[in-house]
C-alpha cells in the first residue's frame, strides 16, 4: 500500500520559513510529478506547487510565487517545499500530492485538477502567528 507522508509544519511568526517534505513508499520521487496543496479553515483546497516529473519544471500559485520554492532530491527520495516569508494566509493544513502514470510536462495545479493525482498524504498543519 503506498503511504504519502508529509513532515516539517509547525508554528511560526510571520514573516518567518518552515521547510515541509514529502515521501512515498514504494516511490523514489525521482520522476512522478508531485504537488503540494492547502486547505485553509473555511476554504477549499487549492494548489501550492508542483514539479514535473518530465523535467522538474515548478509551478506556482500567484501568491506564493517569489517565496516558495519546490525542490526534489533524489538522493532522499524526498520532494521540499520551502517556504519563506510566511504570512497569515498561509495557514493551513499542506497536503503533498503524486501522480506516477502521467508524464507531464507542465504539472497540473489549476482549479479542478486535484483528480490528477493518484496518492495524497494526510497533510501537515502550518500555522503562521504571532
Amino acid at each position: 500500500q503506498v503511504q504519502v507522508v508529509e513532515s516539517g509544519g509547525g508554528l511560526v511568526q510571520p514573516g518567518g520559513s518552515l521547510r515541509l517534505s514529502c515521501q512515498a513508499s514504494g516511490f523514489t520521487l525521482d520522476t512522478d510529478t508531485i504537488a503540494w496543496f492547502r486547505q485553509a479553515p473555511g476554504k477549499e483546497r487549492e494548489g501550492v506547487s508542483c514539479i514535473s516529473g518530465t523535467d522538474d519544471s515548478p509551478y506556482y500559485e500567484d501568491s506564493v510565487k517569489g517565496r516558495f520554492t519546490i525542490a526534489r532530491d533524489v538522493g532522499k527520495r524526498t520532494v521540499y517545499l520551502q517556504m519563506h516569508d510566511l504570512k497569515p494566509e498561509d495557514t493551513a493544513i499542506y497536503y503533498c500530492a503524486l501522480d506516477s502514470t502521467v508524464p507531464w510536462s507542465m504539472c497540473p495545479l489549476g482549479p479542478g485538477l486535484e483528480s490528477e493525482y493518484d496518492y495524497w498524504g494526510k497533510g501537515t498543519l502550518v500555522t503562521v502567528s504571532s
